[in-house]
């Protein structure tokens, strides 16, 4: 099949992303079902001078993958090739979603070592934009990605791993969707784990004041706190080979879904549209904070059911400046007119050495703000980017930030040996879109 006769998913489609925020009306959107038609797809569109761009499950808050011109979603592309349990590494094709990719990796002994706190996104956007959990010895998951195969901007197939082109995998494992369309990725998984999970709520002083220790103290440690309030909800996370002990379905659909999901959406919209209530409605849900402690397979560990819709921005600052860029949150938002309802998450990871990750050669603490969908944040975000200018703060690359280019360039020492593969392997800008325009630049 040419890609002339792939017929496209719909004609004039509009495009939204998970969150709402972002929209576009490509002129075609296709969905390939094999790496032969993504080539095809990206040569007739660059002898077409069309732009392409991929996407995954839409996750991203940013106007990542929107595009005028043909959208790829790589939905069909989503199958497992290979395990090899031995080793650990897995072959997955680009669109399979890490849910999915965790569950056949259980099947076959493996697991990812780490995830984030959800996990509908595809693989390939997922390590693209340096998404992330936590745990001071593990990096984002792009650093996990030990080959990829790259439909490049000529509709070329591209492929990178330790032995062939190297330093083009380096740099191609955070491509934040300009290098070109991503087909296949290896991955370095680990042998399957589980872990104890302890929820708790502490005093936010407590955590910030002696912040390093606890985060050393734990595999995975973060916690979530209501700007506003001087008590947070904390996760810790780690491994054990003590029996599994689950939490009952009832409780976890009391937890998880109930109050996590049904009763802080109702709260949040209340909340959006009587800003008074907010006392009121903080007293009447104070109840479903909860103590947890269960033993699980790490991927049902890490992972939360997320149905309520939120705007985000979250900034990666050197660890050790996190305590007080905290702080100062919490004055901020004591300033502002509207009520901030969702909580701030904070983590920790490793450094690594991809010249686009907010990892780069520093160990991160992390800082994720929300805001329910609807609600102004304008205000908020910007006075959180303020702060995390002060320590050189590097926005996620999936979430919303006010940067451009030329104030981006400086936060990454490795930024010009980025450009220059991006040229290489895209030099007529086929993969080009306004956000690739503000955030990267024009091709040189």
């Amino acid at each position: 099949m040419t890609a002339v006769e792939i017929p496209p998913l719909r004609s004039s489609a509009t495009f939204r992303n998970w969150a709402g925020n972002q929209m576009c009306v490509p002129r075609e959107i296709l969905r390939p079902d094999s790496v032969t038609e993504v080539a095809a797809i990206v040569r007739r569109a660059a002898e077409g001078g069309l732009t392409v761009k991929a996407v995954g499950a839409g996750h991203s808050f940013t106007d990542a993958a929107c595009t005028t011109g043909i959208l790829l979603s790589l939905d069909r592309l989503d199958a497992v090739e290979s395990i090899d349990a031995a080793s650990g590494r897995v072959t997955a094709q680009a669109g399979i979603r890490l849910d999915a990719l965790s569950r056949r990796l259980d099947e076959a002994g493996l697991a990812m070592p780490n995830l984030g706190d959800i996990a509908r996104q595809s693989v390939a956007g997922a390590t693209a934009t340096a998404t992330h959990g936590t745990g001071l010895g593990l990096g984002n998951l792009a650093t996990t990605i030990v080959g990829m195969d790259i439909v490049d901007g000529r509709g070329e197939l591209v492929h990178c791993d330790e032995h062939e082109r190297p330093e083009l995998l380096r740099v191609a494992r955070v491509g934040v969707g300009a290098l070109g369309i991503v087909t296949r990725l290896t991955l370095q998984c680990v042998p399957a784990f589980d872990l104890h999970s302890s929820e708790t709520t502490e005093p936010l002083e407590g955590l910030l004041d002696d912040f390093e220790n606890h985060m050393a103290g734990h595999d995975h440690m973060e916690f979530f706190w209501v700007p506003g309030s001087r008590h947070a909800h904390v996760k810790r996370n780690n491994r054990t080979g003590e029996p599994r002990r689950p939490q009952p379905a009832l409780q976890r659909a009391r937890d998880k879904l109930l109050y996590e999901n049904v009763v802080f959406g109702l709260a949040n919209r209340t909340i959006r549209r009587f800003p008074s209530s907010l006392p009121a409605v903080a007293r009447m849900t104070r109840g479903a904070v909860v103590r947890r402690d269960y033993i699980d397979a790490s991927h049902r560990v890490f992972v939360s059911r997320r149905f309520v819709r939120f705007y985000e921005m979250e900034y990666a600052v050197p660890r050790e400046a996190l305590p007080e860029a905290v702080r100062r949150i919490d004055s901020l938002v004591k300033g502002l007119s509207a009520p901030v309802t969702f909580p701030v998450e904070v983590r920790v990871s490793a450094a690594d050495d991809i010249p686009l990750s907010t990892g780069y050669g520093r160990d991160s603490g992390w800082f994720a703000c929300h805001m329910y969908k609807g609600t102004p944040y304008l205000a908020y975000f910007q006075g959180v980017e303020a702060i995390a200018a002060d320590y050189g703060g590097r926005p996620h690359w999936g979430k919303l930030h006010f940067h451009d280019h030329r104030s981006l360039a400086p936060l990454y020492p490795e930024w010009d040996r980025f450009q220059r593969v991006r040229s290489e392997l895209d030099p007529s800008g086929t993969f080009a879109n306004s956000y690739t325009d503000r955030v990267l630049g024009p091709i040189a």
